[in-house]
């Protein structure tokens, strides 16, 4: 379908945010059960499933080789810092370049495991509390002030892959509030690492295969490095890559089509994970790249830059 400058240019914002990160509210499916120990009343509580991550062993890495399971206990607690970073710059035909950028958003976590996996249900589940949102932006402040101590949570193999998210804002938050802790929460899941069952050693490589749910469909390929361990303590280098599975970008709404002339979205970082522990404890992963869309008769020229990046912290 034919897209009018004006009616592309009306839409840019939510475009840029489609683009970039996928709007889970959109996704979300009714509530789920509670877990016994489940903090909080759960009425306005969503569940958005996450893609299944595969693995591929490449390299094993040295002897000694061991499974990797991460299997926090029940009552496990952690304090953590998520600190997310999601940058869109985007510019229609000759017009002056745009910035859709959100402020990065600091999120402190209080964890604890509420249900720990077992032979019989090999799954984590992680209650999360949130603390004191801030951001650089005194205005965004303001709006992120109601969220405080909201809840949301995890479901997570024994792989270290995310099986679900949960979320159950404040009912006091703001939209925009709400949009920003998701897509923290979206950027923390699509970046975790998952191990193989496979037996590894340092120096392992292997590759985590997934496909990330937004407007566009892509597949990501994250190689992943085992370059230390101490124990319970691994420190994993990943390089992250994505590829639109299909050629045509659907607008929200219904509002028509773009061709995907390009796309290029990669990265890297390092990420250290303590097995007993539900979340990772230090590092980070950045990815950045460029994409160009056009309508079916090249009236319309849309660009953008993009960055992602997510931090964890104690």
């Amino acid at each position: 379908m034919p897209l009018s400058s004006k009616l592309l240019h009306s839409g840019t914002a939510l475009v840029a945010a489609t683009l970039s990160l996928s709007v889970l509210t959109t996704a979300c499916s009714s509530s789920g059960q509670a877990s016994p120990d489940a903090i909080g009343a759960m009425t306005n509580e969503v569940t958005v499933p996450v893609t299944a991550a595969t693995t591929e062993i490449v390299d094993a890495g040295a002897e000694p080789r061991a499974v990797v399971q991460l299997q926090p206990a029940e009552g496990t607690r952690q304090e953590a810092q998520l600190v997310t970073t999601a940058t869109v710059y985007q510019q229609i035909d000759q017009q002056e370049p745009q910035d859709h950028s959100d402020p990065p958003l600091t999120m402190p976590l209080a964890a604890v495991v509420t249900q720990a996996a077992t032979e019989a249900t090999p799954a984590t589940t992680i209650e999360l509390t949130l603390g004191t949102l801030t951001t650089p932006d005194d205005a965004t402040n303001e709006l992120l002030e109601p969220a405080t101590d909201s809840h949301a949570g995890f479901t997570m193999n024994r792989s270290g892959a995310m099986t679900a998210l949960r979320l159950r804002p404040d009912p006091d938050a703001q939209n925009k509030a709400r949009s920003m802790i998701e897509q923290a929460f979206f950027q923390a899941v699509y970046r975790a690492v998952a191990f193989p069952e496979q037996p590894i050693g340092v120096g392992a490589v292997w590759k985590i295969h997934q496909r990330v749910t937004s407007a566009i469909a892509l597949d990501q390929v994250t190689t992943a490095t085992l370059v230390e361990r101490d124990g319970d303590r691994l420190t994993v280098d990943v390089r992250v890559e994505q590829f639109p599975q299909t050629p045509v970008f659907e607008l929200p709404n219904g509002t028509g089509t773009l061709d995907i002339d390009s796309y290029e979205m990669q990265g890297s970082g390092t990420v250290a994970i303590d097995l007993r522990s539900p979340l990772p404890v230090d590092g980070s992963i950045t990815i950045e790249g460029s994409q160009s869309f056009s309508d079916a008769s090249d009236t319309i020229q849309l660009r953008q830059t993009t960055s992602e990046r997510v931090q964890w912290g104690q």
